[in-house]
């Protein structure tokens, strides 16, 4: 069953999570977790967004992001498959 739509709108903060498939690890080690970072810092850039905290986790993210502009999802869908 796919999931309902996510609503989105402009000024909204989202706590936004995603694991590794089967909960495999996503980061191997700093040097990935470094390159994460600078990917999501140029998809600030991009989007506008702006990232209120992180979490860095083995398997799996978390991020608390304000929206100015109602584009979460184009932005994700272009940070996942950086």
């Amino acid at each position: 069953m796919a999931r309902k739509l996510r609503l989105e709108y402009a000024g909204a903060i989202y706590h936004v999570m995603n694991r590794g498939d089967r909960q495999e690890p996503i980061f191997e080690d700093a040097s990935d977790r470094e390159r994460f970072l600078g990917a999501l810092a140029e998809a600030c850039v991009k989007t506008g967004w702006q990232v209120h905290a992180y979490c860095l986790m083995g398997n799996h993210f978390h991020l608390v992001m304000e929206t100015p502009q109602a584009n979460l999802v184009a932005g994700m869908q272009w940070f996942l498959s950086t």
